[in-house]
């Protein structure tokens, strides 16, 4: 079991940057694909990008290509977003998830996820 918590979220001005945070405690997640979603008010959950288990592969839907940057620190258990140039459609709840397996195949469908975090809010101001 592990249990996977968001941190860093707040309120920004567009143009503004801001990194999330997504710790690991209860079990490592080395060796599977760590991914961020996002739920906009009134809108389904979607997907951001991943990043591979090794951290050398990350793939990100086109609305956030070249702003938002994943990357895992596995010595720190730890999962980043950094997001940068940030505008008032990124505002949402960013949640981080684990793969259930170690393929990056359908990374961004939800049911691909058996761990999730509760969330962290980011507001964007315009």
């Amino acid at each position: 079991q592990v249990q996977l918590g968001e941190s860093g979220g707040g309120y920004v001005q567009t143009g503004g940057s801001l990194r999330l945070s997504c710790a690991a405690s209860g079990r490592t997640f080395t060796g599977y694909p760590l991914a961020w979603f996002r739920q906009a008010p009134g809108k389904e959950r979607e997907a951001v990008g991943v990043i591979s288990a090794s951290g050398l592969y990350t793939t990100y839907e086109d609305f956030v290509k070249g702003r938002f940057a994943i990357s895992r620190d596995a010595a720190k258990n730890t999962l980043y977003l950094q997001m940068s140039d940030l505008k008032p459609e990124d505002t949402a709840v960013y949640y981080c998830a684990q793969k259930g397996d170690t393929y990056l195949t359908e990374w961004d469908k939800e049911d691909s996820y058996g761990y999730w975090g509760q969330g962290t809010q980011v507001t964007v101001s315009s």
